[in-house]
């Protein structure tokens, strides 16, 4: 049994020095390796793991506070290590129902492994093609957005197959990184969040054992596993996000302390407060949905955490742009540090599901449709 991780004391052993790294890591594109090396040491990428199965026994509400105090020194290394946290926390949430789950965190506990998502491309869809092999399938995909890869474990994945019997499905399963047939692209040259490590992965028949596949699901169809992936991730995610704002806004507010005698800057400066507040409380409301694993996963509930990931979203956005606003001139030059946290947060908007796709989800939901429309192509069960 492992002890018990203290993460807000870490984030003030380690925060500094992340922060001292993260200017040079944007202007080139450089992954945050040494970062990732003092996290694995610190036993990080464990920490949200129950004690009984080898890891820290931190609470999911104490992972994203963590992650949020984190990103106000370094975004990048706090948003990749979120997305390999979210597997872990859906990882959890299925182990306690009785689901798979276990084995995944074991092996997470036992070698810190790092885990790869590929979800936010993928969705309801998922992309590349599963092809039917003796013993299982192989894979081919490029799958882009894949955080923290440079130094990965394990892809969590999935493909398309066109089911003879079932019809089109998707397929979700890990894939490890050293695979015959995966292969990195190195193309993570973007406008924010350079350090992440985020490039795309190209599945080149890749071979996946059929005991591997842990969910079949009709494809384009939202399954019930989102309601837990979505609920349990987006707390995660978000913080990260209004943590960067935060970090944002702390400077701007110091640039706004040398120029008092402008009368139109404590008017700027009341905005800014509005527009982080309201990205604050939701994503702290965010947190308290998820309410440190004990929920009921459903649709109902999955609007509403995806209503408050589009507030949040919108609101870091907002506030990091006037936050810019009130910093004047000082605030465009990248040394006084918004300029990069401004392209940071709005990478936000990204995750699933984007605004629109939100807002059609839950306007569905609340007139009593399903949330998404039954793909054309679906077999009807007594076919």
């Amino acid at each position: 049994m492992s002890k018990n991780i203290n993460l807000e004391e870490l984030v003030e052993t380690l925060g500094p020095k992340f922060a001292d790294r993260i200017a040079e890591l944007d202007s080139t594109d450089e992954f945050v390796a040494e970062n990732y090396d003092e996290l694995k040491e610190a036993k990080v990428f464990s920490a949200q793991i129950p004690q009984d199965l080898g890891g820290g026994g931190a609470s999911h509400s104490e992972m994203c506070a963590f992650l949020r105090a984190l990103a106000h020194h370094c975004s990048s290394t706090a948003l990749a290590v979120a997305m390999h946290q979210h597997l872990v926390a859906a990882a959890i949430v299925n182990h306690q129902a009785g689901r798979p789950g276990k084995a995944l965190l074991e092996k997470v506990a036992g070698a810190e492994a790092i885990l790869i998502s590929t979800g936010a491309n993928d969705w309801l869809e998922s992309n590349g093609n599963a092809q039917k092999v003796e013993g299982g399938y192989r894979v081919s995909a490029v799958k882009p957005f894949t955080s923290g890869s440079p130094v990965g474990t394990a892809f969590v994945t999935s493909a398309a197959h066109d089911d003879p019997v079932e019809g089109p499905q998707v397929l979700h399963f890990p894939v490890p990184a050293n695979a015959d047939g995966v292969v990195f692209l190195d193309d993570w040259e973007t406008l924010g969040m350079r350090a992440t490590g985020s490039q795309t992965v190209r599945f080149e028949e890749v071979f996946v054992p059929e005991e591997a596949v842990a969910l079949k699901r009709t494809q384009g169809e939202f399954h019930p596993a989102f309601n837990v992936i979505l609920t349990v991730a987006l707390p995660l995610i978000m913080s990260v996000y209004v943590g960067a704002a935060e970090a944002a806004c702390a400077i701007a507010r110091a640039q706004a302390r040398k120029r008092l005698r402008d009368p139109v800057t404590p008017f700027l400066v009341g905005e800014m407060e509005n527009l982080l507040t309201t990205a604050q409380l939701a994503c702290d409301d965010l947190v308290r949905l998820a309410n440190d694993f004990d929920f009921e996963p459903s649709q109902d509930l999955s609007s509403t955490v995806l209503i408050r990931k589009t507030i949040v979203a919108k609101h870091v956005i907002a506030a990091a742009e006037k936050a810019m606003e009130v910093s004047g001139g000082a605030g465009f030059f990248r040394k006084t540090g918004i300029e990069r946290l401004l392209r940071d947060v709005h990478a936000a908007q990204f995750h699933p599901m984007t605004e629109k796709r939100q807002q059609l989800f839950t306007g569905r939901l609340s007139i009593g449709l399903d949330p998404v429309d039954k793909p054309a192509n679906a077999k009807m069960v007594a076919e």
